[in-house]
C-alpha cells in the first residue's frame, strides 16, 4: 500500500492523470471516501490521464457513464455506486468491466469476483478545524469566495491481485 497527502485539487487531478495514464480494459479502481473526499476529482484526473471524451462528472444520477476514448485505449467506465443496494443490482446495469477501465465511486463490498486485480483507492478529507496547520483557502467549483477552506487529503492506494505489483504501485507515486 502507498501513502500520499494530496494538498490541493489540482493536486488530485494530477494524480489521476498519473494513474489514468498506467490504466488499460479490464483495470478496476474502487474509489472509497466521504462526500466531498475528491473522488469525482480524482475520476476527473484518470479521465485526463486515459485521454477519454469528457466532461468528467458525477455519475450519481445516472450511476454510469462510459468516455470513449479519443485516439486508441480503453473506455473510461465511471460508476457511481452510492444508490444501489447490492452487488445484484450493480450486476443488473450490465456493465461492461472487461472491455474498459472502470472507476467506481462506492464500490467497497460490491465488486467481488469482478476482477482479478484491482486497485482500492481510499480518499480521506480531514474533519475540524478548518484552520489547522496544512490547510489553505481556495475559491472551488461551488464555493462561495474565498472562504472556503482546502485541505490536504490523504490518499491510500492499496493493490489486490498481480497486475498491481510493488514497481506499478510507485509509479503512481
Amino acid at each position: 500500500m502507498i501513502r500520499l497527502e494530496v494538498p490541493t485539487p489540482e493536486a488530485m487531478e494530477a494524480l489521476g492523470r498519473r494513474i489514468g495514464g498506467r490504466l488499460r480494459a479490464g483495470d478496476l479502481l474502487v474509489l472509497v471516501g466521504e462526500l466531498g473526499a475528491g473522488k469525482t476529482t480524482l475520476a476527473r484526473g484518470i479521465g485526463e490521464g486515459m485521454g477519454v471524451r469528457g466532461p468528467i462528472t458525477s455519475p450519481t444520477f445516472v450511476l454510469s457513464r462510459v468516455h470513449p476514448p479519443l485516439a486508441g485505449g480503453a473506455p473510461l467506465l465511471h460508476v457511481d455506486a452510492y444508490r444501489l443496494a447490492g452487488p445484484r443490482e450493480l450486476d443488473d446495469l450490465d456493465l461492461d468491466f472487461a472491455g474498459s477501465a472502470a472507476v467506481v465511486e462506492w464500490g467497497d463490498g460490491l465488486l467481488d469476483g469482478v476482477a482479478e486485480s484491482w486497485l482500492r483507492v481510499e480518499i480521506e478529507r480531514p474533519t475540524g478545524d478548518a484552520g489547522a496547520p496544512g490547510a489553505t483557502r481556495d475559491a472551488g467549483p461551488g464555493a462561495a469566495g474565498d472562504d472556503e477552506p482546502i485541505a490536504p487529503r490523504i490518499v491510500r492506494i492499496e493493490p489486490h491481485g498481480p497486475r498491481w505489483d510493488a514497481a506499478a504501485l510507485e509509479e503512481l507515486a
